[in-house]
């Protein structure tokens, strides 16, 4: 960086940033997601001239998609320490299914650098992570939006700034500028940058758009950016009125701590409006869109399942999740490992059925991991007044088995003073279908425990004078840290 009066072709950028910089307490820590390209140059540049350097740090996301990807990672690097700003960098590989998949290189690699960028900020203690976009980049993006007949959520393209919910807030300080103008401020300033070559390849969508699409645009329609950022504004707008519309049809379905909905109340509602209660209550979840056509799909089954009464045939899945409908309420769960087949709560030989036992000796294990069925049986210790410990004794006494439902197993109910089915059992706890094919626990050949129902105290019977308790539980997986 010199030092020289400013010129009027950096003033535009300096002030940009001056107006987003005030809206920041004075000690607040400024991210620059720096990329290496001119336009994180040239607002890196202008952060350390407006903001100081002391308040900063430069964040780079190496992708590994260029060969040039580690000298780009060099320059960066070298870069933010001669402005004497903290530097930090973080490498991600896409997997082939991501980036040669419905979802895209483009894409891909979108959410990897963002999922990157935010562990960084967090890192770093930084709430307010500053990105790089332009109104050039905001026209293409419009363009992209419209071409894929994207919604108004889509249309609304980028925000001049953003919360995020558990992460730091996006904000686009040159949003409002050209790319030109950028240009102008870097050689101003004598600003250097690295290029993509893979800026010139149209065979991406953006890219397409840039080299061929827009310049003829610029011929005919001069104004077509500043008329594609009032489009965005436009449809910003709109979505926040579609979001509050969400919000109080959420309330109404009684959306609650666990995340699920009232199937009759979603049901009740028009296909237009019960859309809209969908995305939003997806993004809620922080799950991302799903496609018009899947969104349709699921309606018309929760549709069915209001008419026919069969909410065990209901299935959609969509980023890892699977809904369901169970007593009355729609939710989105996450997968379970082999599940039980949801076709009939009455099907026991299914995937977990064709697992053979698993056996033991125990002797003092506090894990005892489960890879068939992808999760652990953990004995922690506890005390005698746990309602699901057992006396170490006990553990001790005979083989350990784990092994599937077979059908027609029975508990005793404490509460009610009476023998009942496993099946019962679960149904009267309102566990669904899907996740009632869990390892039961046997001691020798009598059964001791049962995930999502509990020990079996009839097995051991009263023994108040054990020293030692154990506590049984069953961990999947997804839950065992």
């Amino acid at each position: 960086m010199t030092d020289h009066p400013e010129p009027d072709a950096g003033r535009i950028v300096l002030d940009a940033l001056g107006v987003v910089l005030s809206s920041l307490p004075a000690d607040a820590r400024i991210a620059i997601a720096f990329s290496g390209g001119l336009d994180s140059s040239v607002l890196l540049d202008a952060a350390v001239r407006t903001a100081g350097a002391a308040r900063l740090v430069a964040l780079h996301v190496h992708h590994g998609l260029s060969p040039n990807a580690d000298q780009w990672l060099a320059h960066c690097e070298a870069t933010a320490g001669a402005c004497g700003v903290t530097f930090d960098a973080r490498r991600v590989t896409l997997a082939r299914d991501d980036a040669m998949g419905a979802m895209g290189v483009e894409a891909a690699a979108r959410e990897a650098r963002y999922r990157a960028l935010d562990a960084m900020c967090e890192a770093h203690g930084v709430r307010s992570l500053w990105l790089a976009q332009h109104a050039d980049d905001q026209a293409e993006t419009v363009l992209l939006q419209l071409l894929r007949g994207a919604g108004l959520a889509g249309l609304a393209a980028m925000a001049p700034a953003r919360e995020m919910t558990g992460a730091a807030s996006r904000v686009r300080p040159l949003l409002h500028l050209l790319r030109a103008q950028l240009e102008r401020y870097a050689r101003a300033y004598h600003v250097h940058w690295v290029e993509d070559e893979s800026n010139a390849d149209t065979r991406y969508a953006r890219n397409a758009l840039r080299h061929d699409v827009l310049p003829a645009l610029s011929a005919h329609f001069p104004g077509f950016r500043d008329a594609l950022a009032r489009t965005a504004a436009h449809a910003a707008s709109a979505q926040r009125l579609l979001d509050d519309l969400a919000r109080i049809d959420l309330h109404a379905a009684g959306h609650d701590d666990t995340g699920t909905l009232s199937h009759a109340a979603l049901v009740a509602l028009d296909d237009t409006r019960a859309l809209n209660l969908l995305r939003y209550w997806m993004r809620a979840l922080g799950l991302p869109a799903a496609s018009t056509a899947r969104l349709a799909d699921a309606l018309r089954q929760l549709r069915e399942i209001a008419r026919e009464g069969e909410s065990h045939a209901l299935r959609v899945d969509h980023a890892g999740r699977t809904l369901r409908c169970y007593r009355g309420r729609v939710s989105w769960e996450a997968p379970r490992a082999e599940a039980m087949p949801a076709s009939t709560e009455d099907t026991v030989a299914g995937e977990g059925a064709r697992r053979g036992p698993v056996s033991m000796n125990w002797r003092g294990e506090e894990v005892w991991r489960l890879p068939s069925w992808r999760g652990s049986y953990v004995f922690a210790p506890a005390d005698a007044s746990d309602p699901d410990a057992v006396p170490e004794d006990v553990l001790r006494e005979g083989t350990l088995v784990a092994r599937a439902r077979g059908g027609g197993e029975r508990l005793r109910d404490e509460a009610a003073n009476l023998s009942r089915t496993l099946k019962n059992l679960f149904q009267a706890r309102g566990v669904p279908a899907w996740e009632r094919d869990v390892p039961l626990l046997y001691v020798g050949e009598t059964l001791l425990f049962v995930p999502r129902i509990g020990v079996n105290r009839s097995a051991f019977g009263a023994q108040g004078g054990a020293s030692r308790w154990r506590r049984i539980e069953w961990r999947e997986d997804l839950l065992i840290a």
